[in-house]
C-alpha cells in the first residue's frame, strides 16, 4: 500500500517520518530500501540549502534526532511483525503437530468405545439378538456414508453388479465375522476376548505362507508362540469361562484371518471394475455395510430373530436405542478415524498403537463390568498384550 506525501517542501519542523512515509514503504514488513534512504538524504541536503538562515548544526541534530524516531518506528514494526509471523508459523508448526495425536487418539476413543458398548446392550441390557444389532448398526452406517457422499463430504465409487457380485464372497465372511464377534463378546469378558484375538494374526500369517508364500522372520513365529501359551493359559485360568463364548471366539478368529485373506486376493478384481480404477475405505464401507442388509435380514427370519425383537421388554427402553445408534455411529467412526490416523502418521504407528490400545480396553472391560478374576488369570492377561505388542515390533 503506498502512502502519498502531505506536502513536497521541506520544513525541519515537520517529522521526517512524514517525508520518509512518501517512499514506498510497505506498513506490513517495515522495510526501506537503499535507494529510498539515499533519496531522503537528497531531500534534507536540499532544505538545508533552502533553510540557510538557519543553524547546521541544529537542523543536523533535529534531522538525526528525527531519523532516530524513524528507525526506532521501522525497529518496532519490524520486531512486531516478527512475532506476527512467528506465532503465525508456531501455530501451524503445533496444529501440524499435534494431528497425529489428535487422530490418534480419536481412532483409540473410537474402537474402544465401540466394543464397550457393544457389550453393555448385549450383556447388560441381556439383548440375545445379535444379528438384529448388527443390522441395525449396519443400517445406521448406510444412511450415514450416503448422506455425505450425497454432500459432497465423503468420496464413494458408483456401484454396480460386477462389483456386487465379485464382493459377495467378501460380504458374506463379513457378516459372519460381526456376528460371531457378537456372541462372543456376549459370553466372554472383554479381557479374554482381546486376547483370545492374537489368533487372528497366527492364522493370517498362516494364510499367507500358504497362499501368497510369505514368509516371517524367527522373531515374527516367537511372538504367536507367545500368544499362544496366553490364550491357553487365559482359557484355562478364566473364572468365568464359557464354552460357548469359546466357540463362537474362535469361529471369529477363523473368520476375520479369512476375511483379510479374501480380501487381498479379490481388491485387485474389484479396483478393476470401478470407474477410477480404486476403491477406497469409504467405499468399502458402503459396500459391506449396504450389502449386509438383505443378508442379515434373511439370517433374521431363517433364525426367528424378529419374533424376539417384537416381544422383548429391552427395545421399549430408549436408552438401549441410545447406546445401539452410538455403537452405529461409532463403529462407522472406526474407519473414518483409522484413515485419518493411517494418512497421518504410517502402517507401522498405526499397527503398533492398534495393539497398544488392546490394554485399557481390556483394563475398562475388568473394572466396568465387575469380571471375576485370579492373579494367574491377569498375568495371562498382561502377557498376551504384550505378546500382542512384541508381535506388530517383529514385523516392523
Amino acid at each position: 500500500m503506498q502512502v502519498h506525501a502531505m506536502t513536497s517542501d521541506f520544513n525541519p519542523d515537520v517529522d521526517i517520518y512524514n517525508d520518509y512515509k512518501e517512499s514506498d514503504v510497505s506498513s506490513l514488513n517495515g522495510k526501506v530500501t537503499l535507494r529510498e534512504r539515499v533519496n531522503a538524504v537528497y531531500k534534507v541536503l536540499d532544505g538545508l540549502r533552502k533553510q540557510g538562515n538557519r543553524s547546521i548544526s541544529n537542523i543536523a541534530m533535529n534531522a538525526e534526532h528525527k531519523a532516530t524516531r524513524y528507525n526506532m518506528f521501522i525497529f518496532s514494526s519490524s520486531n512486531v511483525n516478527i512475532l506476527i509471523d512467528g506465532g503465525e508459523k508456531r501455530e501451524h508448526g503445533l496444529g501440524r503437530k499435534s494431528e497425529p495425536l489428535l487422530s490418534g487418539t480419536a481412532y483409540c476413543i473410537s474402537s474402544c468405545s465401540m466394543i464397550l458398548l457393544n457389550k453393555i446392550v448385549l450383556s447388560s441390557y441381556g439383548f440375545n439378538a445379535g444379528i438384529s444389532l448388527m443390522f441395525y448398526q449396519n443400517f445406521i452406517s448406510s444412511v450415514v456414508v450416503v448422506v455425505l457422499a450425497l454432500c459432497g463430504v465423503a468420496s464413494v465409487e458408483r456401484l454396480n453388479w460386477k462389483l456386487i457380485r465379485v464382493w459377495i464372497p467378501v460380504n458374506i465372511i463379513f457378516i459372519g465375522m460381526l456376528v460371531s464377534g457378537m456372541y462372543s463378546l456376549k459370553y466372554i469378558n472383554i479381557a479374554m476376548v482381546t486376547i483370545l484375538k492374537n489368533v487372528t494374526n497366527i492364522l493370517t500369517a498362516i494364510g499367507e505362507y500358504y497362499i501368497f508364500h510369505k514368509h516371517q522372520n524367527q522373531k515374527v513365529w516367537t511372538a504367536m508362540f507367545l500368544m499362544i501359551i496366553s490364550a491357553i493359559s487365559g482359557g484355562i485360568t478364566d473364572l468365568s469361562f464359557n464354552l460357548k463364548g469359546y466357540v463362537w471366539q474362535i469361529l471369529n478368529c477363523v473368520l476375520t484371518a479369512s476375511y483379510s485373506l479374501t480380501l487381498r486376493l479379490v481388491m485387485d478384481k474389484a479396483k478393476q471394475l470401478t470407474r477410477s480404477g480404486s476403491l477406497n475405505e469409504v467405499s468399502m464401507v458402503l459396500l459391506n455395510n449396504l450389502l449386509s442388509l438383505p443378508f442379515s435380514i434373511l439370517l433374521i427370519f431363517l433364525f426367528g430373530e424378529w419374533e424376539y425383537v417384537i416381544n422383548v421388554d429391552v427395545v421399549r427402553i430408549p436408552m438401549f436405542w441410545v447406546l445401539a445408534t452410538t455403537s452405529g455411529l461409532t463403529g462407522l467412526s472406526i474407519s473414518f478415524t483409522s484413515m485419518w490416523f493411517l494418512n497421518q502418521t504410517g502402517p507401522t504407528t498405526y499397527s503398533l498403537v492398534g495393539s497398544l490400545n488392546k490394554i485399557p480396553i481390556s483394563l475398562a472391560g475388568i473394572v466396568l463390568f465387575n469380571v471375576p478374576l485370579s492373579l494367574p488369570n491377569f498375568f495371562s492377561i498382561l502377557f498376551g498384550l504384550f505378546a500382542g505388542v512384541f508381535f506388530v515390533k517383529a514385523k516392523m
